[in-house]
């Protein structure tokens, strides 16, 4: 495996994200072709295959990247602990995916399981860090069940919200959190009786 500390893959990385961005605005996902996106980031197919298996895993390379910067952005000393934690979560999914799929589904339908996944696996990722550290999940599988659970409550939500837009983001949150909440174990948020 490459070492993708090295400025030059770096370099190349980028310019190959910045190549399909371009064909994405211009064309659907299934239109493009691995020609296409080394003509367009003047890099040769044979360097595109020794850095990704095929334009699907550049693809998910791609989405992996801007949703970790946006992720990164929304959830800057959060936990998955915590119920403010996993609504900033909440909330990250629907800044990222809500600026990409909209209800015209014949530009993204055919890319969205690739988007769909990579998010969800950082989003799991995410919550199985948080539970590792929870006294009340009894086994490493417990914690991975309820990872995985929360993660495609989360994602497959958003995903949905996304092409209807119904309601906000932070109703969204609101709505989705308790849910999502009860399967991770999370405490209820301490509730101050108002004041007499």
């Amino acid at each position: 495996m490459a070492d993708e500390t090295d400025p030059r893959i770096r370099r190349t990385r980028q310019m190959l994200f910045q190549a399909l961005q371009e064909l994405l605005a211009e064309k659907s996902f299934d239109a493009i072709s691995v020609q296409d996106i080394a003509d367009r980031s003047t890099v040769n197919r044979g360097t595109i295959y020794a850095h990704f298996k095929d334009k699907f895993a550049l693809l998910a390379a791609l989405v992996e990247e801007k949703f970790q910067a946006t992720f990164e952005a929304r959830m800057s000393g959060a936990s998955g602990t915590c119920q403010e934690g996993v609504r900033q979560l909440i909330l990250a999914v629907c800044d990222y995916l809500g600026s990409l799929i909209s209800s015209d589904e014949t530009q993204h339908r055919p890319f969205e399981p690739i988007v769909e996944s990579t998010v969800r696996t950082v989003v799991r990722n995410f919550l199985l860090e948080g539970l590792r550290h929870s006294k009340k999940v009894t086994s490493c599988s417990d914690a991975e069940l309820r990872a995985t659970a929360g993660s495609w409550a989360i994602c497959g939500t958003v995903l949905e919200w996304s092409r209807t837009r119904s309601t906000s983001a932070e109703e969204l949150a609101k709505a989705v959190l308790p849910l999502v909440s009860a399967g991770l174990l999370l405490a209820e948020p301490m509730r101050i009786p108002p004041a007499k």
